[in-house]
């Protein structure tokens, strides 16, 4: 998997998460299982910023996530701010495929990336249905710096 050093221009869109006490293991950092939160946390406000998915959203369909792929690189440790890119790597026609990576927003250390596969979904229906059309959708894709 791509591990991109920070460019604010690598990601369409941006969260900054900053830790809880809560997100924390016995091993005094961020618990693994918080960083897909992180990842989630932010895939869903990215989608919501998209004007066409947003309005499918809101007559009832939403992505389903079937496919997962995280790389841990570095701990996240308490009082952490980190910043969480997000863009799509690839549409096909009921599905979206997204990059995504956490970095401290101290250092601008990448902290971890991951890939998913999310399917659009129509919840009413329970089906996989044709993504909605997105407007200017190259804007929103991964730009690797490396090529």
């Amino acid at each position: 998997m791509d591990k991109p050093t920070y460019n604010k221009e690598t990601f369409y869109h941006w969260t900054e998460i900053k830790t809880r006490f809560r997100d924390l293991d016995p091993l005094n950092h961020v618990n693994n299982a918080v960083f897909n939160t992180y990842f989630e946390e932010s895939r869903i406000d990215f989608i919501r910023q998209i004007p066409g998915i947003r309005t499918s959203m809101e007559s009832g369909n939403s992505f389903i996530l079937v496919h997962l792929e995280l790389d841990y690189l570095k701990p996240i440790l308490f009082g952490d701010t980190v910043m969480v890119g997000s863009a799509i790597e690839e549409y096909g026609n009921t599905s979206v495929k997204a990059f995504q990576a956490i970095y401290s927003l101290n250092n601008k250390e990448l902290k971890a990336i991951a890939k998913t596969t999310g399917v659009w979904f129509d919840l009413k229906k329970n089906r996989p249905v044709r993504l909605p059309e997105i407007d200017n959708r190259e804007q929103y894709l991964y730009k690797n710096s490396d090529g």
